[in-house]
């Protein structure tokens, strides 16, 4: 029974120190954990370059088996350290944890020159690492809040804008035609939405002073579409804000992982689990 409470508390200062940062140790965890991501990536993106991967690829290849050995341990961590490991394998954080880590195990199986392009593509992957990060953004979270809350207006307005898209492209192509580059009704719609959205290719142009005019007034018509999306986000974000001042910190369920109790909270609001139940000893 000792050793069964023992490992408990073990178990949950392990969870304690992996998910939270309240204490020194989580927040030692968490300064080691981002240095790691942010060397991994910068690796990646040197390994790309041909002169530096041929002069320094012994070293690259150790330094990511070092990474690689370091997530895999942070990985089976959080597994253990909480007690629905289904909940975090299936999450976000889980899948994209374990796409950042088998890359390179998956380079052992695979062999041969016949596999290189794979192989190329499973290195890849360790760029994902870099979506560890929103972890650790606290404003993320609101953000993706906002984003959801937004959804039907952005659908609605881009569905608007590709209505738009398709009645300028097809009156540019009755305008301008085949001499300019306006062969058919989608290379047109697709010459609006490059003009709408301000990227302007310059592939296809119009040629005849009325095809101008009309552009002209898309390009300008395309600045003020622009902040329509924005606007909406960052009004749900500034309402998602205005609900997080209560004070919260950075404790997650030892069960569900759920995260932004209040301070004073004694149970996980989504499943009822007990928190810090081990704090007092």
């Amino acid at each position: 029974m000792e050793n069964k409470t023992t490992y408990q508390k073990w178990k949950h200062r392990l969870h304690e120190i992996i998910y939270e940062a309240d204490t020194p140790a989580g927040k030692f965890f968490d300064v080691v954990l981002l240095i790691a991501i942010f060397v991994s990536v910068l690796a990646v993106m040197l390994e790309s370059v041909s002169s530096i991967d041929a002069k320094y690829h012994k070293e690259l290849n150790i330094l990511e088996w070092v990474i690689t050995i370091l997530f895999s341990l942070e990985y089976i961590a959080r597994i253990i350290s909480i007690k629905r490991p289904k909940k975090y394998i299936f999450s976000f954080f889980g899948i994209i944890d374990l796409l950042s880590t088998i890359p390179k195990y998956l380079s052992l199986i695979i062999g041969g020159t016949h596999a290189l392009v794979a192989l190329r593509a499973l290195r890849l992957l360790r760029v994902f690492r870099i979506l560890k990060l929103v972890r650790y953004m606290g404003a993320s979270r609101m953000l993706t809040r906002a984003l959801i809350v937004s959804r039907a207006k952005i659908f609605v307005f881009l569905f608007f804008v590709l209505i738009l898209c398709t009645i300028l492209g097809t009156i540019m192509y009755l305008i301008e035609g085949n001499p300019s580059g306006f062969n058919s009704i989608p290379r047109s719609i697709y010459w609006a939405i490059v003009t709408l959205t301000t990227v302007g290719y310059g592939d296809i142009h119009p040629i005849t002073p009325l095809g101008q005019f009309i552009a002209s007034i898309i390009m300008i018509l395309g600045y003020g579409i622009i902040a329509i999306p924005t606007g909406l986000v960052g009004a749900e974000y500034i309402k998602q804000t205005s609900k997080d001042k209560q004070h919260t910190n950075t404790q997650a369920c030892t069960s569900c992982n759920a995260i932004n109790h209040h301070n004073r909270a004694q149970y996980c609001y989504e499943c009822g689990n007990v928190l810090n139940e081990y704090d007092a000893s």
